[in-house]
């Protein structure tokens, strides 16, 4: 049987209105126990992809979170969790990106979105996909003074695993960059142990070096000290994709937190009509308000 850090790392070698605004608005739309259960035929599971409205029916093990499952666009199930939370978390409804009504006045941001998802928010939205290596760049650590408070939502889907210590600063961007008001939409695979992993804890002048086996990471310290790491882990993607950590759940609600956001919300119940079924527990999705 594998380990939970096992199965966490085996996601990433897979191929790919508000009643109260003081709480988030999943719990208006958890479903009974009757209802969890997608619709199916024979051996199959239909469901209408959120990203691209095609309908599809597929085995239900290709419905696991980075195995691509839409037979039109090739979306998992990562990215139409994060499609139809955006819908519900900012609009208070549950539609499919190209049913979304056309909204400038709503600003968001991303971290590295897939485009699959990226295009059609952009359509609906005043949004903006950003990356850490390439234009139009954006360094999550370090937000400029323009961006701040301007953004009704923010998405982060496995991105805040490969950025570098202290990884406080990348949860305080997050809430700088959100309207008082604002939403912020995370995947992170996270663990249930009491505090988060880092692989890398004195992290600061760092280089990759590849090597006759492999790729060592050396890195000099504040104080002076000479470190080499072998045995890395890289996910899959371009960019700065090595892994950091392992989040833990105590520790990610702590530090979410501590960065100003009062309302979090670990997003345990599926969707099926978006294929969107229970997801592993080591992944849900986020949604934390301020």
């Amino acid at each position: 049987m594998k380990s939970p850090l096992e199965r966490i790392r085996s996601w990433r070698r897979m191929p790919y209105c508000i009643a109260d605004p003081f709480r988030s608005l999943s719990a208006r739309f958890r479903k009974s126990d009757e209802e969890l259960a997608p619709p199916s035929a024979g051996n199959s599971v239909a469901f209408v992809c959120n990203l691209c409205n095609a309908s599809n029916s597929v085995a239900p093990e290709r419905l696991a979170r980075e195995v691509s499952s839409c037979s039109a666009c090739g979306s998992t199930v990562r990215f139409r969790t994060i499609a139809w939370l955006v819908a519900r978390e900012v609009l208070g409804e549950e539609r499919g990106l190209p049913d979304l009504p056309h909204r400038p006045d709503l600003v968001g941001i991303g971290l590295s979105d897939a485009q699959s998802y990226a295009v059609p928010l952009g359509r609906a939205f005043t949004y903006t996909n950003t990356f850490y290596d390439s234009e139009p760049r954006l360094d999550i650590t370090a937000v400029p003074d323009a961006l701040a408070g301007r953004h009704d939502f923010v998405i982060a889907s496995d991105v805040f695993e490969h950025v570098a210590p202290p990884i406080a600063r990348a949860f305080h961007g997050a809430r700088r960059l959100l309207k008082p008001n604002g939403v912020f939409i995370m995947t992170v695979p996270f663990s249930y142990e009491p505090e988060t992993t880092e692989h890398f804890p004195d992290l600061h002048d760092y280089r990759i070096v590849r090597t006759g086996d492999g790729k060592r990471l050396h890195n000099t310290t504040r104080d002076g000290r000479s470190q080499v790491f072998e045995n890395l882990i890289f996910h899959g993607g371009v960019g700065a994709t090595l892994e950091m950590r392992v989040f833990s759940k105590p520790a990610l609600e702590r530090t979410l937190q501590e960065a100003g956001f009062s309302r979090i919300d670990f997003v345990d119940e599926p969707c099926p009509r978006f294929g969107i079924v229970r997801p592993e527990p080591s992944g849900v999705p986020i949604v934390a308000r301020p």
